[in-house]
């Protein structure tokens, strides 16, 4: 009992620190824009990527990790650099950081003529550096567990083993197996190692101070890279069987030729399939975050109603920024496990085999 009020404790702890220092974030801009907070500006630049990485703000005085920026220009050849350079110098080395239009947040150059373009760009970002870490805590996580198995036999000690256990086996059992069926040995590696990384960048991702806070999940370029992972993976797999359904499906000729309907609604369903995965994890994370944040901005918005109204907004803000911070942990947990389940679907749905072989199967088994 005393253990569990224990993990309570920190728990609540952890969650209560999530409007304060997105309280205090916002309070720095705030100050910055002499009282008038844009909630708007507000929300896209804490869930927008970065070249810095803001930890906290001290008496009006922001205090930021750099990042290296390493770019290729076709004018003037490679360029790396800290980031911290753009404080001393707005234009570095022809290079500067767009504030508006449709390079907003990124490095651009101007050419010959005055227009702007973007560089070769490979820098070490805020969610670059946020994937570097959390793919290795991933990768550490799971060597000891391994290296416990290893050493210790099937009955390791630990109460941390006992609890990769209980995730392992949970997403092998009810998840690898029944989905995939067959030959699901051969897609648990990547399945596993799918839901622990969407579930370990997820929690980071409701961490508000460093090395969490980054919006991995959020970030549209990150879930495009898994779900392509995972058409590339489900199409290579395909059976025969899978192909022939999606290229000559079995309808009626007049809906396969001379118009390919059918096949073009087929291959339509094959990208189809990755662009939902990829739009629902990023979707949901970044409305959590962004709920997070507007919920935030109620204090600052009601500054100038007067001392009743925003003391009560400001409780009623915080007492929902918890609320939902309990939300945002178990979403953190269901959307790893859909997103994971839902390619083991796909996988599944690829390895299909041909109805004869099946019949035939069906009435071999029922003559024995």
């Amino acid at each position: 009992m005393h253990k569990f009020l224990h993990i309570s404790g920190l728990l609540l702890w952890f969650l209560l620190l999530t409007p304060v220092a997105a309280r205090a974030n916002a309070s720095s801009v705030a100050e910055k824009q002499e009282g008038n907070l844009d909630v708007k500006e507000f929300i896209l630049h804490h869930v927008a990527d970065a070249y810095e990485w803001h930890i906290t703000n001290i008496g009006g005085k922001d205090i930021t990790i750099p990042l290296p920026v390493i770019v290729y220009s076709s004018n003037t050849g490679w360029h790396i650099f800290m980031s911290s350079k753009f404080h001393q110098h707005p234009v570095y080395s022809g290079l500067f950081i767009a504030h508006e239009g449709k390079f907003a947040g990124k490095i651009i150059e101007t050419d010959k003529n005055g227009i702007e373009q973007r560089p070769f760009d490979i820098s070490i970002t805020k969610i670059a550096l946020s994937l570097i870490l959390s793919s290795t805590l991933l990768i550490l996580l799971i060597m000891g567990v391994a290296r416990a198995y290893k050493k210790q036999g099937y009955n390791p000690k630990g109460k941390f083993i006992a609890l990769m256990e209980l995730f392992i086996v949970d997403i092998y059992e009810s998840i690898i197996k029944p989905c995939v069926g067959k030959d699901y040995k051969r897609y648990a590696p990547y399945l596993l190692t799918l839901f622990f990384f969407v579930f370990i960048n997820n929690v980071m991702g409701l961490i508000p101070f460093f090395p969490g806070g980054a919006n991995v999940t959020g970030n549209i370029a990150v879930t495009f890279i898994l779900a392509f992972v995972t058409f590339l993976i489900v199409n290579i797999s395909g059976t025969k069987e899978y192909w022939k359904e999606i290229l000559w499906p079995d309808v009626p000729t007049w809906l396969k030729a001379p118009v390919p309907l059918m096949p073009a609604i087929e291959l339509v369903g094959v990208f189809m399939k990755p662009f939902a995965l990829m739009i629902r994890l990023f979707a949901n994370m970044l409305a959590g975050h962004s709920i997070a944040l507007a919920l935030t901005c109620i204090i600052f918005v009601t500054v100038k109603m007067g001392i009743a109204m925003n003391s009560g907004m400001t409780a009623i803000a915080i007492f929902f920024s918890v609320f939902l911070s309990f939300v945002e942990i178990l979403v953190a947990y269901i959307q790893a496990y859909v997103f994971t389940m839902l390619t083991a679907v796909f996988i599944s749905l690829a390895r299909v085999e041909s109805h004869h072989k099946t019949d035939k199967k069906i009435l071999t088994t029922n003559k024995n």
